[in-house]
């Protein structure tokens, strides 16, 4: 009662004055950049069924090892396609190093088709290249990267295809053994001979139109934990590991993080229209579930939300990761704080957080430090689920333009309206990607965008602040070296950064750890705990350059 009284009081607050000249500027280089994907996800003006609003999923990765990031755009298909046999397949481009990509789809050989949701990236045989795992109505497909710019589907042989609906999927070494495991958030189960039509009934109806059934009256899938056998080969231990989703929660997005600062991963599942998950890791192969003991699981009152995207980090560099979950519209996105000792609080009202998110429907998103100060920022993307909204002068818009917020030493402030034209755009968008994809040094935005084109957001900063970003090359830990905590001290600014590929929903992004430096030019000291136990220190760094830390060789430059 005491934190509701206080949370009331901090929205009363004006908010601190923001000096314009020191906000990023996003502008849109997708038309420039040669991305001329085309999205679709059923037809664009009607949404009947509830997968054709889902989806859009997209990912940064460097398939080719050539220290530059390249973008997979998953697609979407149509309900007479899908039963046609004639979905589409998802589109890689190659970053061309001069602010232009290519498509090498067909040459990269990703033909399998389906009606694709998203994404994930990890290097699963350990052999220095990335690995594509797509997530589709079902089955899902893992492609094995050749190392020669073409891929090979080993679904069948890997034992990955998981047939139902899911949504995000991430890759983490739960157990430590050196090769990293896979987490496969499933959504709703669908009978495709037997589709729920839009209203009347009780789930099917929003602001008294007749819209799309669901979730809530459909029946949730299960989650899925795969071990990684070490030998190309995955099993479900999904029910033997105490990763178990034992209520067939409607999961859509999953981020690999080590909340208990007990040196393994545990598991955070954002869950729509119902208790988010967290799986605690003992260390010793099984998990138990603490969402609701946690914090993590509800907003402040207790409600369920509907939840979608999600990350974990250090937002107010106190050594502890935080949380950050996207929601849907007439509710707020959370901001979970890290109290230590597995307690999580909403003190999305005290960081003043909590008023802009009222109206929008919520998806993609990730902390980032974006203007390079030392303190993460947050950037989410969003769009509505019922296309009648277009047609009518409501409050709640079906396109949406993104969020953007900077970090004030541990309050945020919106910043949208100041951040260029480019982001005033109001889209229907899905996954959200982030990444340095012309190595600048600061951190990019791809967006997917329903039944539309693609957004490349690229960062052009307008303050002096100084950085640093790291490349993770694991030898006895997983070779992406996930699951690596950094810790980077320039004088008495401490920040940590956990490596991971999947964050947001349906989406991947740059592993690469990136820091803000303020107006320091060097790094006094940069400290990297390996998944292995193993520990590195390197001292007086210097700052605005891209390192390697390699577990055996060491820290290098480069990309």
């Amino acid at each position: 009662m005491l934190r509701l009284v206080a949370l009331v009081g901090i929205l009363c607050l004006p908010f601190a004055a923001v000096v314009p000249e020191t906000v990023p500027q996003f502008t849109d280089q997708a038309a420039k950049a040669g991305i001329n994907f085309k999205h679709i996800n059923g037809p664009a003006d009607r949404k009947d069924l509830i997968f054709e609003a889902k989806g859009g999923g997209l990912g940064f990765f460097d398939f080719d090892n050539d220290g530059w990031m390249d973008l997979l755009l998953v697609q979407g298909s149509t309900v007479e396609d899908h039963r046609a046999g004639k979905d589409s397949h998802c589109v890689l481009y190659r970053n061309k190093r001069n602010g232009t990509f290519e498509d090498v789809t067909e040459k990269a050989g990703l033909s399998r088709t389906g009606w694709g949701m998203g994404v994930s990236f990890g290097d699963y045989d350990n052999d220095g290249f990335a690995d594509i795992y797509l997530t589709f109505l079902g089955p899902n497909v893992l492609y094995r990267n050749n190392g020669n710019g073409t891929f090979t589907d080993v679904t069948e042989k890997a034992g990955v295809g998981d047939p139902r609906w899911s949504s995000s999927a991430g890759f983490g070494d739960y157990d430590r053994d050196g090769d990293v495991d896979l987490y496969v958030c499933n959504y709703i189960r669908i009978d495709f001979n037997n589709l729920p039509k839009p209203g009347p009934g009780m789930f099917c109806t929003y602001l008294g139109r007749p819209v799309m059934c669901g979730p809530r009256g459909l029946k949730g899938a299960r989650d899925t934990l795969y071990r990684n056998n070490g030998d190309g080969t995955f099993t479900d231990v999904s029910e033997s590991s105490g990763a178990f989703d034992r209520d067939n929660l409607f999961g859509l997005g999953m981020v690999w993080a080590d909340l208990d600062n007990d040196q393994d991963l545990d598991i955070f599942v954002a869950n729509d229209d119902g208790p988010n998950l967290l799986f605690v890791n003992d260390g010793k192969g099984k998990f138990e579930e603490q969402g609701i003991v946690s914090g993590l699981a509800v907003a402040i009152d207790g409600r369920n939300q509907g939840s979608m995207g999600i990350d974990a980090a250090d937002y107010d560099n106190d050594g502890l990761l935080d949380g950050f979950v996207t929601n849907f519209s007439s509710d707020y996105s959370t901001l979970y704080h890290n109290d230590g000792n597995l307690f999580f609080s909403d003190i999305t009202g005290e960081t003043e957080l909590y008023t802009a998110e009222w109206l929008l429907v919520s998806w993609g998103m990730r902390f980032a430090d974006f203007n390079h100060d030392g303190w993460k920022d947050i950037f989410h993307v969003n769009g509505h689920v019922t296309p009648f909204l277009m047609k009518e002068k409501l409050e709640e818009q079906y396109f949406q333009p993104p969020s953007f917020y900077l970090n004030d030493h541990g309050t945020f402030k919106d910043v949208r309206k100041l951040a260029g034209p480019d982001m005033q755009v109001g889209k229907c968008s899905r996954g959200a990607a982030f990444a340095d994809y012309d190595n600048d040094g600061d951190i990019d935005v791809a967006v997917a965008n329903l039944n539309d084109l693609p957004q490349l957001l690229r960062n052009d900063r307008r303050d002096q602040n100084h950085w640093m970003m790291l490349r993770t090359v694991g030898r006895p830990s997983n070779r992406d070296g996930i699951g690596a905590r950094i810790t980077v001290t320039s004088g008495e600014l401490k920040q940590i950064w956990e490596i991971k590929r999947t964050v947001s929903i349906y989406s991947a992004s740059d592993p690469r750890a990136h820091f803000g430096l303020g107006t320091a030019s060097k790094a006094d000291s940069v400290k990297i705990q390996w998944p292995s136990g193993k520990v590195q220190e390197f001292k007086d760094i210097a700052s605005d350059k891209h390192y390697v830390v390699d577990e055996e060789k060491g820290l290098s430059k480069g990309f």
